[in-house]
């Protein structure tokens, strides 16, 4: 049955007007086109949908019907074009973003975060916290759209950026011998407790920290192993040791922790946006990405 559009807005018209010269004039079309077509759709259907007289029109029980479901189906097909119009231009649909437990403390992601929400409420975030080596296989798989990640070796399949380079800042209790320096250096920490990430976890800080202090020949005396950098903040805050984390790490204020610059300027850690190669990427996304860079301008 090759029903077409075209067919549904003239019955429309004849059926509103119940007068084929007015449906005529408002579609912007003649009357003798509008009455073939008309007669085609009923041949189509194989019912009458409208009554004829030489003085009237009239709608019949089946075109009644008609009217209402052809009325529901022009709105749909409406309803249909809007959404994927929506969808391209990325206002609507939805982006899974990955992320270190760094990211929520990084300004320029939780400002690029707000801004999204406020730009596009109707595109539909998925939010869900990985350490660094958990990240890459949802990212290859497409069970991820896009990552804020730790600097780690990455397959060829994904992409990066690099979005933010901070440094690392050793924390202590403010009754530490130390905690009065202005600045320290790693070795000075060689033999103090460490609180430290647990290897078996896979987060991207573990390994930066850990080469930052290969690289001056220490090796932390770790008293605790834990998963969490929240938990390091924790157990520092406590006097139970010391540790270095990024300084984004400084927003979350918790009480009796004191944070000290190193002296060594390779104390650095670096911040990735990641993405696949292999899947297509979403006005969403593009969105999002483009929002994470202006942050960093």
């Amino acid at each position: 049955m090759n029903i077409e559009l075209r067919h549904l807005r003239y019955f429309i018209a004849v059926a509103e007007e119940l007068h084929f010269g007015r449906a005529a004039a408002r579609l912007n079309i003649s009357q003798p086109p509008l009455s073939q077509q008309i007669q085609a759709l009923e041949e189509l259907l194989g019912v009458r949908l409208l009554a004829r007289t030489n003085r009237s029109v009239s709608l019949t029980a089946a075109g009644e019907q008609f009217l209402l479901d052809a009325r529901q189906i022009l709105q749909n097909v409406a309803q249909a074009a809007d959404k994927a119009a929506r969808l391209h231009h990325g206002v609507e649909g939805e982006l899974r973003i990955g992320f270190t437990s760094s990211a929520p403390f990084i300004a320029a992601v939780s400002d690029a975060l707000f801004t999204f929400r406020q730009r596009y409420p109707a595109v539909h975030l998925v939010m869900q916290e990985l350490n660094t080596r958990q990240q890459l296989a949802p990212l290859q798989d497409g069970r991820l759209d896009l990552s804020v990640m730790r600097n780690t070796s990455l397959p060829e399949t994904l992409d990066y950026q690099l979005l933010r380079q901070e440094p690392m800042l050793a924390l202590m209790h403010p009754a530490h011998p130390l905690a009065h320096r202005a600045r320290i250096s790693v070795t000075e920490l060689a033999n103090e407790p460490f609180v430290f990430f647990d290897p078996a976890v896979g987060t991207g800080l573990y390994s930066d920290i850990l080469a930052l202090l290969q690289r001056y020949d220490v090796t932390p005396y770790v008293t605790q192993e834990v998963g969490e950098a929240m938990t390091i903040l924790g157990l520092v805050s406590t006097g139970l040791g010391v540790s270095i984390l990024p300084s984004a790490f400084r927003r979350a204020r918790l009480d009796n922790i004191v944070w000290i610059p190193l002296e060594e300027e390779d104390a650095l850690s670096e911040v990735w946006l990641v993405w696949s190669k292999r899947h297509a990427q979403s006005a969403p996304l593009n969105h999002m990405r483009d929002l994470l860079l202006s942050k960093l301008r």
